[in-house]
Parts: C-alpha cells; structure tokens; sequence
C-alpha cells in the first residue's frame, strides 16, 4: 500500500520524537491502551515539546470498569494526561467522536484493532461510531466488556498510526493486512484507509 510508512524497530523515545511533531493544539485526537502506549505518551510528556491545552484525547476503546480500576484505559490517560492540560473524553454510547487529527492503533495478533476483535465483524460503514461489545474469546487479562469507537470513527482522521509493540508475530498479521492476504479487522481498516488516502505509519 502506498499510502502506509514502516517505520523500523522504533523505541519509546523514537516513536514520541515523531509524535511530538505531529501534534498541536487545537486538535482531537484517539490513543490505544494496552501496555505499549503508556511508556510512549511518559516519553512524550518528557520531551516538553507538546502544549497539552487544547488537545482532546479520546480513547479508542475501553473496558467497562470504573475509571480507578487497573484495566480502566480511561483512568490510565486521565492520570498521565490531565495533569498537562489535555481534555480527556471517556467513551459512553450516544457520544459523537470529531474528526481526529491523529488516530493511533495498537494491534493484536488476532488482527484486531481498539476492541473491534474479529468475532465483532466490523463493517467500514456501520452507522454507529461507537458500540459497546463483548470479545469472543474473552482475554484472560481483561475478560471484560468493552465500548470502542468503530471502523468509521477510527477512519475520520488526518493521519493513522499504528505501534505493533508486544508478543507473537504481529509484524506478519500487519504486512498480509497490507497485501490483502487476510479479511482481519485491521485489513478492514488499512484497505479503507488506502482507498482514502489516509497516511499511515507504522512501527513496529
């Protein structure tokens, strides 16, 4: 795909650097939880190069638990992000997400992306942007429902980027995305991406 970058074996420090140069107020944007991103947004809050005031952080999904619950990635950006300036948005049904400046995706082996797990099959035109879901089959470190925006709330976007981070052969579910090889969520999403000439970057 054209329009996709790959971007090598970035670093925490690495993939702030390029974040702190694409993001300026005032601007939305929809960030993942998980466990790759929180050491990227304190290494980005460390380089002081982001005014925070005026930039509305959504997540893309989140599990349904009170915000001071360990597996909240609601409450998880609120305490990271708040405190520098940033309006944080927790995701409730009937809410209607803007169009991002930024959307940024992690991945899962499965080839799912926010909470749009296979099973979910989601759709590049559903009319909602946001549904409240349950993954099938649950994870075992977070065997919760979850609320995520959709395939049409991740695509109204500028620019996309995706950190693959973690364990199993991510790399290889994202490049068969790319080629077409499979019809995973992630697929769903590049191809769409692709055919409207959204930018995408990826590290992996």
């Amino acid at each position: 795909m054209q329009n996709v970058t790959i971007i090598e074996g970035g670093d925490a420090a690495a993939i702030a650097a390029w974040l702190s140069g694409c993001l300026a107020a005032p601007a939305a944007i929809t960030i993942p939880g998980g466990s790759t991103p929180f050491p990227i947004i304190k290494a980005l809050i460390e380089t002081g190069e982001v005014g925070w005031n005026g930039i509305e952080v959504w997540p893309n999904d989140d599990r349904i638990v009170p915000e001071d619950h360990e597996a909240s990635n609601t409450g998880k950006i609120r305490a990271l992000l708040e405190p520098q300036g940033a309006a944080i948005v927790g995701l409730e049904e009937g809410l209607v997400p803007p169009r991002f400046a930024l959307t940024w995706l992690g991945m899962g082996p499965d080839g799912h992306t926010a909470s749009l797990f296979p099973n979910t099959d989601p759709q590049v035109d559903d009319p909602q942007m946001l549904r409240r879901l349950t993954p099938d089959p649950l994870p075992s470190h977070a065997p919760f429902d979850r609320i995520t925006l959709t395939l049409p709330a991740l695509l109204a976007s500028d620019a996309i980027l995706f950190t693959l981070g973690g364990a199993g052969d991510k790399r290889g579910v994202f490049e068969a995305a790319m080629a077409g090889e499979h019809d995973l969520p992630v697929a769903r999403l590049l191809r769409a991406a692709g055919a409207r000439g959204i930018p995408v970057t990826c590290f992996t």
